[in-house]
């Protein structure tokens, strides 16, 4: 049988619909009809709420993609851990899940599916989320996520357009699985760094930046750090700098992309935010910076304690973004 990745035409996150692409289908979708409904679609942000009473709110939101491993089990966890991450980028606890399934079943074993199944379920369990069924289809292209919703206190959401100017910038997770995850898909080799870091959970991250008074936060996926960081900052009005040299990376990234492992994705994200970006580094530091994410960590607006401090918040001046 051929490896699992070689039956999608990308992997992850990097699959997803370019950023100012899906920004256009969208536009004049959005507008808040009912003030109960607290994040909608305006700022593009990682999961939509509802406001239920004063202590609650329930966050709910779904995220599916192709294999991004060849390992069905390390695929399953990967994709769910990333589907649970948008709840915890919102402040949020995640209470219940729905697997939404494609697969090929004339083409891959039932029992692969299994695994992945049993993949979703471990992590699932692991973050005290209940999984309550879910949907299927056959599919010619394997795909694997899960619909999410979760509860959170309405006052201490973690939105994308509440960051402040004068504020640190916190990443929870080191970049880089996107191009390691490429080079997996194209030689078969295997990084359980990259595997490790997609599979754990954003649940500590959350509580932690809650803990320190954050009120704005975003995962890092498929838009990469460049184009979430962009969301964040035009959705607060800010410009958003960051100190190339503190941003932390997987092992093996650089040379994954020396070697040129860079997926189309990551090159959208760049061509998508270089006319609101000022650069003082090179066009192969910003690639990694624009790099495609799966089950990214959290970019936090506020220092987090025990994670690493990469940039900072001002002002709005002539760009959005700068990189120094």
């Amino acid at each position: 049988m051929n490896r699992l990745t070689s039956y999608a035409h990308g992997g992850g996150c990097a699959c997803k619909i370019p950023p100012g692409e899906l920004e256009e289908i969208v536009r004049g979708l959005t507008g808040v009809v009912d003030p109960a409904l607290l994040v909608g679609l305006d700022d593009g942000d990682d999961a939509a709420v509802v406001q239920i009473d004063e202590r609650t709110a329930v966050v709910t939101t779904a995220d599916f993609f192709t294999p991004v491993v060849d390992d069905a089990y390390d695929w399953g966890r990967i994709a769910a851990a990333n589907a649970l991450s948008d709840v915890y980028a919102m402040g949020g606890r995640p209470i219940v899940a729905v697997n939404l399934v494609g697969w090929p079943r004339d083409v891959l074993p039932k029992e692969l599916l299994t695994e992945v199944l049993r993949g979703g379920f471990d992590v699932a369990r692991e973050a005290a989320c209940h999984i309550g069924g879910g949907h299927s289809i056959d599919d010619p292209e394997p795909k694997y996520g899960m619909a999410v919703t979760g509860i959170a206190d309405p006052q201490r959401l973690l939105r994308n357009d509440a960051a402040q100017a004068g504020l640190p910038l916190t990443l929870t997770k080191p970049l880089g699985v996107g191009v390691l995850n490429n080079r997996h898909k194209s030689t078969g080799e295997v990084f359980p760094q990259a595997v490790a870091s997609m599979v754990a959970l954003n649940r500590e991250a959350s509580e932690a930046a809650l803990e320190a008074g954050a009120r704005a936060a975003t995962d890092v996926t498929g838009f990469g750090l460049l184009g979430h960081l962009y969301k964040l900052a035009r959705a607060s009005g800010v410009t958003a700098v960051i100190d190339a040299a503190a941003v932390p990376y997987l092992d093996g990234a650089r040379d994954a992309l020396r070697d040129g492992y860079v997926s189309g994705g990551t090159k959208r994200n760049l061509d998508w935010v270089l006319p609101h970006l000022r650069a003082d580094v090179d066009d192969e530091e910003l690639l990694l910076l624009a790099d495609a994410q799966t089950s990214g960590g959290l970019l936090v607006a506020g220092e987090v304690p025990g994670y690493p401090v990469i940039g900072h918040l001002e002002v709005r001046g002539d760009a959005i973004l700068r990189v120094r």
